[in-house]
């Protein structure tokens, strides 16, 4: 699971918003303004679950907003109101429930979370309904499939579209998102820095021997001076195995069946994914069966983000979820805790009806001839600039690279494929051989 794009866009809400459905007596929002941001759903698959806790501040001198991760909390989701799982934080701020954990359809699950300063935040319940399959699933190549753009002028893509026999014994309320699996051959990225996978040792300024421990990081040099080899520099490294960059859906998709119970529901549209390259990417469609609350908290959430702008638009606020402060219930907290059945469909695409050019071609420069540079420019908006290899004999008119691990560490290394949240070593399922 990954709530990283819905918590991003609470966040951004909260810079420009005003929030939503509270008397006005009861908050007055000011340039101090201090909201706790909460996004995690419990699913019914076997996969890494994971709860993302933020606080939105604003600067007390220009009031503009800025997140900060909430470290060091006590995490837990409760089952059936008995059984604890407790979450343990794996970078600041994500706290992932155990790895073999996965949700039951039927069960009531509720989000408990305890601050380092015993501030203790609840949940409503979420009963985990049932989720319809996906019968069949299909992409077409689209010139404007993007909107908004990406960057601004971007809109090629593919276009997913699913049908479902929607159930006809119940109400059925639905969210799509979906996970889009790119071959990545760079692994970590490090400005004014380099990469290290034991402990560098400094023994003299720029000149190191690796220590005994695993380190697997980027290190930076304290002080780096304009002279220094990483000044003002970044360099890549790549991947040490074989690695999926894992790319989320950005846009809120939803469906009521009200007027459709129990009838086919044909050539639905629920993702469009960027032309990032022209190698082959494979989709995972994750329809999801959500409560009647939390539908209408997302249709909010969907209504603030996607609409149209024009005069006759509502202005945006932001949206209140269902976790709330045990002891002041006044507190805003932004965000939602839900329980989803999920069925999850994958969809290779090979790319080979694409038109025009990717978002990772460099209008500028051109291509590149390095692996995996048309991914590593649509993400970040370069190429991929290795460290150089050491050479004390370099071709004429080349300049002389000096190691600066000096007990023939080989230089430069391979990266891991992390985080976990963002990529994968293991192959996706529907990925071929």
């Amino acid at each position: 699971m990954r709530s990283t794009p819905l918590l991003t866009f609470l966040v951004c809400l909260l810079g420009l918003l005003p929030i939503a459905c509270v008397d006005p007596e009861d908050l007055v929002l000011t340039g101090t303004v201090d909201i706790i941001v909460v996004d995690g759903t419990v699913t019914n698959l076997a996969e890494l679950q994971f709860i993302k806790i933020n606080r939105s501040r604003a600067d007390r001198l220009t009031g503009r907003f800025g997140t900060l991760p909430i470290t060091k909390a006590q995490v837990e989701v409760v089952m059936d109101s008995s059984v604890v799982i407790p979450a343990h934080e794996t970078t600041d701020g994500l706290y992932q429930l155990p790895a073999d954990f996965k949700g039951q359809v039927g069960h009531a699950y509720q989000l408990r979370l305890t601050l380092s300063d015993g501030t203790h935040y609840e949940s409503t319940q979420q009963v985990m309904p049932a989720a319809p399959p996906i019968d069949k699933i299909h992409a077409q190549f689209n010139l404007k499939s993007l909107s908004p753009p990406v960057r601004g002028y971007y809109t090629s893509g593919h276009d997913v579209f699913i049908e479902l026999q929607d159930p006809s014994d119940q109400r059925n309320y639905y969210r799509w998102d979906w996970i889009d699996y790119e071959p990545q051959h760079w692994c970590r990225s490090c400005y004014q820095g380099f990469y290290s996978i034991f402990t560098p040792i400094e023994v003299s300024h720029e000149r190191y021997i690796s220590g005994p421990d695993l380190y697997e990081d980027c290190y930076f040099p304290h002080p780096v001076y304009t002279t220094d080899f990483v000044y003002n520099r970044n360099f890549d490294y790549v991947c040490r195995t074989q690695c999926w960059e894992m790319l989320h859906s950005y846009n809120v998709t939803l469906f009521d069946d009200q007027y459709t119970n129990g009838g086919l529901i044909p050539n639905f549209k629920v993702a469009a994914i960027p032309f990032y390259q022209h190698g082959p990417c494979l989709v995972h469609v994750r329809q999801s069966s959500i409560t009647p609350d939390a539908y209408h908290y997302y249709k909010l959430f969907q209504d603030q983000t996607q609409n149209t702008g024009g005069l006759a638009d509502t202005p945006p606020s932001a949206p209140i979820g269902n976790v709330h402060n045990v002891a002041n219930p006044k507190e805003i907290v932004v965000g939602y805790f839900t329980a989803s059945g999920v069925y999850s469909k994958p969809l290779y695409i090979d790319r080979q009806d694409y038109q025009g050019l990717p978002l990772g071609y460099d209008l500028l420069n051109g291509y590149s001839d390095q692996v995996g540079a048309e991914l590593f420019y649509a993400l970040y908006g370069r190429y991929p600039n290795p460290e150089p290899a050491p050479d004390l004999n370099p071709p004429r008119n080349a300049p002389l690279i000096i190691p600066f691990f000096i007990d023939n560490t080989p230089r430069p290394p391979t990266a891991l494929c992390a985080p976990l949240d963002l990529r994968t070593p293991y192959k996706p399922e529907g990925w071929p051989n």
